[in-house]
């Protein structure tokens, strides 16, 4: 219950405002009403134990948000409504002894009650109800003792209304601040925890409490999306946009086609987050993706492919999709496979399965070897002038993209046929190798995705 701290009650206790009140003449009524209000707030202060139980039972019937409270603690519940009533029901008699006090207390029941997920709603209905039982209460003892002294309450009433107001928002703002705390605190802990997943340093005993705190099962399915600008050469490389990313429903391992979410470990159902996790990178945007299926369960082949077919990124975006892994615990090794994914994209930009692009993974995961392999296969063209080397990567790579047609390589190249396998001999008898022998070809095709990789 806020308290009655106005400046005609510190008047007639011989205290001060900081700021001087205009000279004004004081009625006769304005005292006989403050009088009136003390003698009926002493009574109250006596009985407060009594208050505190009708306002505690006031409030388990009519405030929802307060009952589980209540059921968990009654007694602490009671302790806090008793030192509310207490301090503010003494404003109306010592306002300056008990107003920093009676701050205090809203301040402390605003946070605790954010913090235990109390509707704001709720715990400024409580204020509200204490306000009204207090006034009340306050009306009863005057009438009783003097009815004609009744009225004169009316002279205090926008001086108590007004302080429950007061109170109200005192209670409200510290609320806020709580939440945004709580909520600053809650997203660090996400923050570390996808740090960590991602990083593989989370302990195998966090996981469980990683799959609560993230709503995630913990022996789900799951890829990671990475994400970064086209390289600009410079030192400083911009930051990536976070593009758009559509998920597929992603229903319990064992869930029958059709059937209702299954329950998590702590109650609320498994499904696939509306949007991806993300996470920040010191070199890339990181993105956990829930997928269909499970343990055992292989999900939809083509899902990745799907998810990377919907992906809304800016132009110049790079992005790279990782393999599918088992169990929250694996995301380290998802995350290692996404970067794989990202160095395998064109350096103007594009997005790279890797499950698509497994020979252009094993170049960039070795990058000396790849390019020692390109300076073998394909060194013996840089003696030639530069155009005429060109002509020659460009035909044998349209070549190999056509399965070895050289009519259909030719249609690309919008020349005939006959010239593409002249381009492709000449290619043999510089280097030595032999397009139709598999080994040479494998060789041939690795050295080319190294050097339009890595540079080499």
């Amino acid at each position: 219950m806020p308290q009655v701290v106005r400046p005609r009650f510190a008047v007639l206790h011989g205290t001060h405002p900081a700021a001087p009140l205009p000279q004004r003449f004081r009625s006769l009524a304005d005292r006989a009403a403050v009088e009136v209000l003390h003698r009926a707030a002493r009574v109250l202060v006596a009985s407060l134990p009594v208050l505190t139980d009708r306002l505690v039972e006031a409030l388990y019937e009519q405030e929802p948000g307060y009952r589980a409270a209540i059921d968990s603690d009654r007694a602490e519940v009671w302790q806090e409504v008793h030192h509310s009533l207490r301090h503010n029901v003494g404003s109306l008699i010592q306002p300056r002894e008990f107003r920093d006090a009676a701050h205090r207390t809203s301040r402390w029941i605003g946070e605790i009650r954010a913090e235990q997920g109390v509707p704001l709603d709720a715990v400024l209905h409580a204020f509200r109800m204490g306000g009204a039982m207090v006034w009340q209460d306050l009306v009863d003892e005057t009438a009783r003792r003097d009815p004609d002294d009744v009225r004169l309450l009316v002279h205090v009433a926008a001086d108590v209304w007004n302080f429950v107001d007061e109170h109200c928002g005192i209670v409200a703002d510290a609320y806020r601040q709580a939440e945004r705390r709580l909520s600053w605190r809650r997203e660090n802990q996400q923050r570390l925890m996808v740090a960590a997943l991602l990083d593989g340093t989370a302990r195998i005993a966090d996981v469980g409490e990683a799959a609560a705190m993230l709503g995630l099962p913990e022996q789900g399915r799951y890829a990671v999306l990475a994400v970064a600008s086209v390289r600009s050469g410079g030192p400083q490389q911009p930051a990536p946009a976070r593009p758009r990313v559509t998920l597929p429903t992603a229903p319990p391992p064992d869930a029958a086609p059709h059937a209702a979410p299954a329950a998590g470990p702590d109650g609320p159902p498994y499904a696939a987050p509306a949007t991806p996790l993300w996470h920040t990178g010191p070199d890339a945007e990181f993105a956990i993706l829930r997928l269909t299926g499970g343990p055992g369960d292989p999900g939809d082949p083509g899902e990745l492919h799907a998810i990377a077919d919907a992906l809304d990124a800016p132009a110049g975006t790079r992005a790279g999709i990782g393999s599918a892994v088992d169990g929250l615990a694996a995301l380290g090794d998802a995350r290692r496979l996404a970067e794989t994914a990202l160095r395998a994209c064109p350096a103007s930009g594009g997005t790279v399965v890797l499950d698509e692009h497994l020979p252009d993974a094993l170049v960039v995961s070795s990058p000396a070897l790849g390019s020692a392999l390109a300076d073998r296969v394909l060194g013996p063209l840089d003696r030639l002038d530069p155009s005429d080397r060109d002509v020659i990567l460009e035909t044998l790579t349209a070549w190999l993209d056509a399965d070895g047609s050289a009519q259909r390589a030719g249609a690309r190249l919008y020349c005939h046929r006959n010239t593409v396998l002249n381009r492709l001999r000449r290619f043999e008898q510089l280097t030595g190798r032999c397009l139709t022998r598999p080994r040479d070809a494998v060789e041939v095709s690795l050295a080319l995705a190294a050097r339009r990789l890595l540079g080499a």
